[in-house]
């Protein structure tokens, strides 16, 4: 290894920047405390070229494109009740955290985190070779809507 190839973290979060993907559809729903939200977004990957399908996306992109979306989950968390004993500020998602919560079964590659170490991700992402994508967070407020705008270069307004 000559020292300047990318680690396994830093390819995965370069391809997954590089995924180009359209929002189909979100839905918000609140809890009945009214403090609590869940979210689903249903995406599909789109390329530059009309030839392009989704699925050609899929092939190259589906690991990096969970893996960013992870990362992003996992900075946005807290910690809640009894995780506060394990949550540290300056953590980081690993790729071995990665590994640990994905799944592949007949509907594609699928990642679920619940809590890890002390952070509150409540994160579900399928990604299924048709080049469709959905992603589910519970308890998160409407952070997911925020992590997709990052990823397209879009910024939020907020109050100052």
């Amino acid at each position: 290894m000559d020292g300047t190839s990318p680690t396994a973290w830093q390819h995965l979060l370069t391809t997954g920047t590089l995924v180009p993907f359209r929002l189909l559809d979100a839905h918000t729903e609140a809890a009945p405390d009214g403090e609590n939200v869940a979210v689903r977004a249903d995406l599909v990957f789109i390329g530059e070229d009309v030839d392009t399908e989704p699925a050609e996306i899929a092939e190259w992109g589906a690991l990096g494109f969970l893996y960013t979306l992870a990362v992003l989950s996992f900075n946005d968390a807290q910690p809640r009740g009894n995780s506060r004993q394990e949550f540290a500020a300056n953590d980081r998602f690993t790729v071995s955290d990665f590994l640990q919560s994905l799944s592949f079964d007949r509907n594609g590659l699928h990642l679920r985190a619940d809590y890890v170490r002390g952070r509150c991700m409540k994160t579900d992402i399928t990604v299924r070779p048709d080049g469709t994508a959905t992603l589910e967070t519970w308890g998160r407020g409407q952070s997911a809507l925020r992590w997709l705008d990052q990823l397209q270069g879009k910024k939020r307004i907020s109050l100052v």
